[in-house]
């Protein structure tokens, strides 16, 4: 693949801004015990572009965020965490009109099976406003990051769209990350609307086929075809497309025709969230280090795996020499995960 076809503009000084929630995650710390009959918790830091951020944070990279947090024990707790990890907090805003933070309480029931319990009505993260979105902020960064959760609601929604803007303006890549939450949603017909509105403006698009089928929903509700959903955002900004199959791996298309396949990396699985979000902060990593898709896909999927089997999201972010490490000993085992379709 020509790896100019994503251009990072040289001279901003962040890499990137992850624009969304922000909560806490309460991981359960019995495990294969269903939550009813669990006793105590860990907190971390939790929310897709949070972690994200962390992960880009721990593979070296300059990383602010956009969003609110509460004015409160757990609003100052995921600030803090940030400033410890080196993400510019300035644009983060505190909330003073009671909103509390989203909580995300999770259970490892079995070898097989794990859930998480979500408590977000009226959270924080889904009152950011478009008066707080700071345009010399995003002109600043090399790229965005929308989270499909923050176009759920009003005054978040309209918020995004205000960042995105900027972000076309200024040349500042936009990368969607769809995170299809249903809990956030009315209908299906609303997350069509904005997501497709969001993948219109956007320079990379992530999801998983179920969650790109939902964004097709009023367009083309019979596709369930991979290239021809690349290709349909190809039409628009869209430079790469990622489309994830879970076990059976993901494939990344790329607007000059090609498209490459990865495999996941053997691991014995913990749990099965927050794997997502430890490969987009490492394939992101991958191209702002100018490696072709390929090696990017693989240094995702390879984070993805390394996280699925750890207890936490946030904490067990991998950094760049583990993330190699880790894949260099999988492939003596198991051979090349990626193949060029």
């Amino acid at each position: 693949m020509n790896v100019n076809l994503i251009t990072f503009k040289k001279g901003k000084e962040l890499d990137i801004i992850p624009m969304g929630r922000i909560g806490v995650d309460l991981n359960a710390r019995e495990i294969h015990r269903p939550m009813e009959e669990t006793e105590t918790f860990t907190k971390y830091v939790g929310g897709s572009p949070a972690n994200i951020a962390i992960g880009m944070a721990r593979l070296g990279k300059k990383v602010g965020f956009i969003g609110r947090v509460a004015e409160d024990q757990f609003g100052r707790f995921a600030v803090n965490y940030f400033n410890r990890e080196g993400i510019d907090t300035t644009n983060i805003v505190i909330d003073r009109e009671g909103a509390k933070m989203g909580l995300a309480f999770t259970e490892i029931k079995s070898p097989t099976e794990s859930s998480i319990l979500m408590y977000r009505e009226g959270a924080v993260d889904l009152k950011i406003n478009p008066a707080h979105i700071n345009e010399e902020y995003i002109s600043n960064a090399k790229s965005l990051l929308i989270s499909g959760t923050a176009l759920s609601k009003s005054p978040s929604r309209e918020s995004c769209f205000v960042a995105m803007e900027y972000a076309v303006k200024h040349g500042t890549v936009i990368i969607f990350d769809i995170d299809y939450r249903p809990y956030s949603w009315t209908s299906m017909e609303e997350v069509a609307v904005y997501y497709s509105m969001a993948a219109k403006l956007s320079d990379i698009i992530i999801g998983s086929r179920e969650e790109f089928d939902l964004m097709e929903t009023l367009i083309d509700p019979e596709n369930t075809k991979d290239k021809v959903t690349a290709n349909r955002w190809f039409e628009y900004r869209a430079k790469i497309v990622v489309i994830k199959h879970g076990k059976e791996g993901s494939i990344a298309y790329t607007k000059d025709g090609e498209a490459y396949r990865v495999k996941p990396f053997p691991v014995k699985l913990l749990k099965s969230f927050g794997g997502g979000d430890a490969y987009a902060s490492a394939f992101l990593y991958g191209l702002m280090e100018g490696w072709g898709v390929d090696r990017s896909l693989e240094f995702g999927s390879a984070s993805a795996s390394m996280l699925v089997a750890s207890h936490s999201c946030s904490e067990a972010m991998p950094r760049a020499k583990e993330v190699q490490e880790f894949i260099d000993r999988a492939k003596e085992e198991h051979g090349e995960m990626v193949t060029k379709l």
